[in-house]
């Protein structure tokens, strides 16, 4: 009972599935970490199910496009994407680190925020454009939303924090650190283990990709804001995504390139 409970507070925290919501308690808390990159399971199940329904509706490369680009934001509702946007707009500021952490802390939207959205939105959509989505590919894709959610939970219970309040604190303090840290180590290996040996160069460069943008996340996260905090972690994961994607489709392209030359 209390593993399925553990799983509904991952999942009502990180995912907009309409899942029973049971209350916060420290025994469903201990290891909703570890739970996190199921999420991620289900955004690769549903990446994988349009890439399947694009190909058997012989859909136009652009709208097969725009569903691989909405699926991860259908599955967690944007909550990811409201920390990519504070996060933006606070290192947008240049300001000191007391003032980036306050603007974290604003709900208003400024204009970094739409800014740096409309960017992201726009690359993000090129990229499910063009990627070419057959053999391992989607199995791939879906291994790479568990990893970034991994090194996600594993750099909350690791990581200091910004701040001794907010989700990233609940979440880290109600943890059984040590237990959580092996579990979600686990599967990182596990997850970019099975990357590398499913997409070949194209898993390689993901798996890569995602471990330059924790370190990034880290120094990032040290320098402007005094250690990590949820919105941060929002910012850390759409990052992750875009670049593990970005890898996959120059891989893809170099490939084409070399075997054509």
């Amino acid at each position: 009972m209390i593993v399925f409970q553990t799983i509904a507070v991952a999942f009502g925290m990180f995912s907009a599935l309409p899942l029973p919501q049971p209350a916060w308690t420290p025994r469903n808390m201990r290891y909703a970490l570890c739970a996190f990159p199921l999420v991620g399971l289900v955004c690769g199940l549903c990446w994988w199910g349009w890439t399947a329904l694009a190909e058997f509706l012989a859909m136009p490369d652009l709208l097969r496009g725009v569903g691989l680009c909405l699926v991860p934001v259908l599955v967690t509702g944007g909550i990811h994407l409201d920390g990519y946007a504070d996060t933006c707009d606070a290192l947008a500021s240049c300001a000191p680190q007391k003032r980036k952490q306050e603007i974290l802390a604003d709900p208003h939207c400024g204009a970094f925020a739409v800014i740096r959205l409309c960017v992201y939105f726009v690359w993000m959509l090129a990229l499910c454009t063009v990627v070419e989505t057959g053999g391992n590919t989607p199995f791939c894709v879906g291994l790479a939303f568990v990893l970034e959610r991994s090194l996600s939970g594993y750099a909350i219970a690791v990581f200091p924090l910004a701040k001794d309040s907010g989700l990233a604190h609940s979440f880290a303090t109600a943890a059984d650190r040590r237990r959580v840290k092996n579990i979600l180590l686990l599967l990182i290996c596990a997850s970019a283990g099975g990357m590398a040996a499913l997409g070949d160069i194209g898993g390689i460069a993901m798996a890569l990709a995602a471990l330059a943008a924790l370190v990034w996340y880290w120094r990032v996260a040290k320098k402007q804001f005094g250690g990590v905090s949820g919105d941060l972690a929002g910012w850390f994961l759409q990052v992750a995504e875009l670049w593990q994607l970005t890898a996959l489709v120059v891989a893809q392209l170099l490939l084409r390139a070399l075997g054509t030359g």
